[in-house]
């Protein structure tokens, strides 16, 4: 029987690397099911090495971290694409692929991620675009989308696989701050789903109307804001 207060994320006396240089020191923090967590820090204070620490992009050197049942201080190579599975990532930059349309672009993803079934396939990608509020938008191209657009595609594109929690880098650091609160608003909605989002931001405003607990990396640690 699988424990379901188990943290999806746990870190202890962890240390954080970017290359050879250690960016935070003993890290310790838990982020449960279903919460909410804003990471803040000014730029360079270590809060994307962090990330890409916890999305094995980056290997963790010093300490212990378990995200989404898998041990990152053990954690073997090939392992890295079943752990991300269990994540959704949100990136700044879109990265969609500009020759293919919506749909295109999440079946994709989806069969990579082995999804073999062509009216399953169809079926979540209908489901996840209903999610961000894009439910007739299979049929357009990225160059056809808004950035806000785009973003709510990248957000539908990380939920494909139901993940525990979206991890997300700065997700609207390209867009004005109309757009961006609509952004805030999915992303709150999927929370509210049950969903657990650790979302970076430089975003001050937010933590203003959408208050939530606040990690803030700070001259090397984090810190409970």
């Amino acid at each position: 029987m699988t424990d379901h207060s188990e943290p999806i994320i746990k870190l202890d006396r962890a240390d954080i690397y970017q290359g050879e240089r250690p960016v935070l020191n003993d890290v310790h923090f838990e982020i449960n099911e279903g919460e909410f967590v804003y990471m803040i820090g000014r730029t360079g204070s270590g809060k994307s090495s962090l990330l890409k620490t916890l999305y094995a992009d980056l290997w963790l050197h010093t300490g212990s971290a378990k995200v989404a049942g898998y041990e990152l201080h053990k954690i073997k190579r090939a392992d890295i694409p079943f752990l991300r599975r269990k994540i959704g990532i949100v990136f700044q930059d879109f990265q969609l692929l500009s020759d293919r349309c919506v749909e295109d672009n999440l079946a994709f993803v989806l069969k990579a991620t082995g999804w073999t079934n062509p009216s399953k396939i169809s079926k979540r990608i209908a489901e996840v675009l209903m999610q961000v509020g894009l439910g007739t938008s299979q049929k357009r191209m990225p160059h056809q989308l808004s950035g806000g657009e785009q973003q709510r595609i990248v957000i539908a594109r990380a939920m494909l696989n139901e993940p525990k929690i979206l991890i997300a880098d700065e997700p609207t650091g390209n867009l004005d701050p109309e757009v961006a609160d609509q952004i805030m608003q999915v992303f709150k909605t999927i929370n509210n789903a049950g969903t657990a989002i650790l979302m970076a931001t430089h975003n001050h405003e937010f933590l203003r109307k959408f208050p939530a607990r606040v990690l803030k990396c700070e001259n090397g640690s984090v810190l409970e804001g």
